[in-house]
């Protein structure tokens, strides 16, 4: 009795040890099973040298734009205008099949996205066109009444789908949020918030293809069906950070 007790004991100890040392993991690093994983980091913490202005060869560098501090990549507010200020940035590297994960954080009132798939082929003069993971303060911005259903919510894919997420999903704002798009090489994709699947569909599908038909997207050929993609974090004008940005291909 007294050896079962010493080794329930000591599992006891280990697995204390284990979560201590996972909650304590660098923001902006990988683990070594992520690593074996096959995980790897979009943004180090300190340097943008993955990323580039959308339609342009360089990182944006307009004062009051992006900022790299203290771990964090940071839009900084400048009015709530659509990619007028320092503009979206996109990946370098373009992406088809993966699992994407990122820690966002908001300002009271917030807007801005992460988009997928986006191939610059639109040519906007506003934001670069690509499926997006909606970014909202829910509570206070407007474009959380707009839509349909609820479709231009946080962790929505933008004008197309609603996230079924319960409110105990949703950190409140100036926390650490942890985002998460799956796309599988069958082309279903998942969006997930704090841990919790929020929505899924099926790229191409007749289905999909039916929700664009009725979106602000169906002026676009083919909008969100491209074989590849770069990925985009959405310059609107307001305050939001990002961290621990990493990304898998499956």
């Amino acid at each position: 009795m007294k050896k079962l007790n010493l080794q329930l004991f000591t599992f006891i100890i280990l697995l204390f040890i284990f979560k201590v040392s996972v909650a304590q993991q660098a923001p902006n690093t990988l683990s070594a099973k992520e690593k074996k994983e096959g995980w790897h980091l979009l943004f180090d913490g300190k340097h943008t040298d993955q990323w580039v202005g959308a339609n342009m060869s360089t990182f944006p560098t307009k004062p009051n734009g992006w900022v790299v501090k203290d771990g964090t990549l940071t839009i900084l507010s400048s009015g709530g205008s659509e990619a007028q200020n320092a503009g979206d940035i996109i990946t370098k590297e373009q992406f088809s099949a993966f699992e994407l994960a990122f820690d966002f954080k908001m300002t009271r009132g917030a807007n801005s996205g992460v988009k997928y798939f986006v191939t610059l082929a639109e040519n906007t003069n506003g934001s670069a066109i690509g499926l997006e993971y909606q970014i909202l303060d829910d509570d206070v911005h407007p474009d959380a009444k707009l839509g349909r259903d609820g479709d231009r919510k946080l962790a929505s894919l933008y004008d197309l789908i609603p996230a079924n997420k319960p409110a105990s999903t949703i950190r409140p704002i100036g926390e650490w949020n942890t985002g998460k798009i799956i796309v599988y090489p069958d082309n279903r994709v998942e969006h997930y918030l704090n841990g919790v699947k929020v929505l899924e569909y099926v790229r191409k599908s007749q289905q999909y293809r039916n929700l664009v038909k009725i979106s602000k997207y169906k002026v676009w050929k083919d909008f969100g069906e491209a074989d590849k993609g770069h990925i985009l974090l959405q310059d609107h004008g307001c305050e939001v950070s990002y961290r621990n940005i990493k990304i898998k291909t499956l």
